[in-house]
Order: structure tokens, then sequence, then C-alpha cells
């Protein structure tokens, strides 16, 4: 898809998202609520660099594991929340996991990460990743794991760095 296509079509798309979760299309707390203390599915996926990441390489974490895009406003407006996260809790063993889906690949989501000094993995999504979680009603959507690879939360849609620090406090705690 061209760039100007593109900018065209990202803000309806969230405006879209935005409208589907407000009306209740999209219902945030049955999502949240069918995935809860399930356990979260095994993945592999490449990062910007092409190497093999692992939802293993993750065990004993408490992992975010956030699916975004690039052109995604709710999603950017997380990012923030999530370097601060990442920062303040990563020695207590939090790892943010962004999982780009973002069509173009590692060309656009590279120099996004650098741009805005992303400091956690990100993974480039294949076609069957959002389907082992049993799909991803809009973006963002964001899994809370817990150190026992259980899912604990599940947020579609854009949610405040004091709900997730809420969620991940007492899952640090646990070892």
């Amino acid at each position: 898809m061209n760039q100007k296509i593109k900018n065209l079509i990202a803000p309806l798309f969230t405006a879209a998202v935005v409208a589907w979760v407000a009306s209740g299309v999209i219902d945030r707390e049955a999502a949240a609520e069918s995935a809860h203390g399930k356990e979260a599915p095994a993945w592999e996926l490449k990062d910007v660099d092409g190497k093999t990441v692992k939802s293993s390489d993750f065990k004993g974490k408490v992992v975010l594991l956030d699916f975004w895009a690039t052109w995604c406003g709710p999603c950017r407006a997380e990012i923030p929340s999530f370097i601060a996260l990442q920062d303040k809790y990563g020695k207590d063993g939090l790892v943010v996991v962004g999982v780009s889906l973002d069509e173009e690949g590692p060309s656009v989501v590279k120099p996004f990460m650098k741009r805005n000094k992303i400091n956690y993995p990100i993974v480039m999504a294949d076609t069957r990743i959002a389907d082992l979680f049993g799909g991803v009603e809009g973006i963002p959507t964001t899994f809370v794991i817990d150190r026992d690879g259980k899912i604990a939360a599940k947020h579609v849609g854009l949610t405040s760095k004091s709900a997730f620090e809420k969620e991940i406090k007492p899952l640090l705690k646990k070892s």
C-alpha cells in the first residue's frame, strides 16, 4: 500500500476502532474476561533485525505483549507509557514486547523505534500470531502475562499507564 493511501486510511481506521470500542461492538470487558487465566500461547517471531525471538525467551518474566502498528494513533499514544514501565520495572522482571502489525515490515518499524527511543523488543507479526491469542479485535491490544505464562489481563484499545502499573505490580512481587 503506498504511503499516500496509508496516510488517508490510517486515521479512518483508528477512528473506526475508537467508535467500535465506544459503541460496544468490541466489548472490552468480555474480551478481557475470555482471556483471563488461560495459558499464553507459545510463539516464535523475527525481530526488526531478523533475529528469532520466542515467548520462551521471557520465561519467568511478567510480559506486556502489545499488538500495535506505527500508523495507529492510540498505539503510538501508549508507547511512552511502555517505555516508562520498561525503564521502571525491567530490573524487577517486566518485559514489554511489541508485536508490530505493519505490513511494510522492519523498513518502517526500525526507523520508528529509533525516532521514538523504544527500549523494548519489537517483533514482526506473522499471519497466525493474532489467531493464537484468540484474535485481535482492534489495536492496540495488549496482553498482561504473569510469570507462570498465564494471561492475567487483556486490554483492547488505548489503556493508561496507571492501569497497566496497577496490574503488573502485584505480578512482579510473585517469584
